[in-house]
């Protein structure tokens, strides 16, 4: 039995991969229609001296602030990382908090150089803006409080917290058909679920509930992902940004290949 777990395991490990495979092959074929946008070109980035970055303030630990105010997180390192190789100086980069509804129209309304702001690239998306390649595969993870519950299959017949309306509730109907979906609308009502014992876990995001792990000490994310989601830079679309885009792209390549955003993802407590 425990094998046979173990190889359920590999093999939804690898479908997850696949499917993140394909799903950039198909993005990266799709001809882009309607806006584009006219983001400053690297020469003019290279002669004033710094890039700026649309992030997220609010949202650990992507991109949060400390007790002093100051932005840290995955995301402001990478945006720090980039002006070190895109301009030569760390911290030759304006960041600026965008709320969700902005992450792509900054980008659009040339506000910024590009957003590193928790956004999944879509296909419906990439029609206005351009991905770089994920720095990081986002996907949906349960949290739990219940020392009793160690894996997914714990859970089967179990009440679990889900946001209304979100696509959360497919990915958890197909991996637990028999469990009991306790609809809420915000994430503070999916803890009040769980500390009243309605629910025994809670299905969201893995980079926000790491976040809520980390405030709640109490709670545990299980190791098993739903699914795949990729987060990518967002950049301007446009013949103007071509050399922008490429540098990007060939320098996330490089932080992956050695190893750096693996170690960063580590580092803020993401799985």
């Amino acid at each position: 039995m425990h094998n046979r777990c173990n190889r359920w395991q590999v093999i939804t490990r690898l479908h997850l991969v696949l499917s993140a495979i394909i799903f950039w092959i198909s993005c990266f074929s799709i001809v882009g229609t309607g806006f584009t946008a006219s983001a400053a070109e690297m020469p003019e980035i290279q002669q004033r001296g710094y890039l700026t970055v649309a992030v997220k303030d609010n949202l650990r630990p992507l991109g949060f602030r400390d007790t002093n105010g100051n932005l840290q997180g995955l995301e402001i390192d990478l945006a720090q990382r980039l002006a070190l190789d895109l301009v030569g100086k760390a911290d030759a980069v304006k960041l600026q908090p965008v709320a969700n509804r902005d992450r792509l129209s900054v980008v659009l309304d040339k506000k910024v150089d590009f957003a590193i702001a928790r956004v999944t690239a879509t296909e419906s998306r990439s029609r206005i803006v351009s991905f770089s390649v994920p720095y990081y595969l986002d996907g949906t993870v349960l949290v739990t409080k219940d020392e009793s519950v160690k894996k997914l299959s714990d859970l089967a017949k179990q009440k679990i917290a889900v946001l209304n309306n979100s696509s959360t509730i497919a990915k958890v109907r197909f991996y637990l058909p028999n469990a009991e979906l306790v609809g809420v609308n915000s994430y503070h009502e999916a803890r009040e679920q769980i500390e009243s014992n309605t629910a025994v876990a809670f299905a969201a995001d893995a980079t926000v509930l790491s976040g809520w792990v980390q405030q709640y000490p109490e709670y545990r994310l299980l190791p098993t992902k739903l699914s795949t989601e990729p987060l990518s830079v967002v950049m301007p679309k446009g013949l103007q940004s071509d050399e922008l885009r490429r540098n990007v792209n060939q320098a996330i390549a490089r932080y992956l290949e050695q190893g750096w955003l693996q170690q960063r993802s580590q580092y803020w407590g993401l799985p």
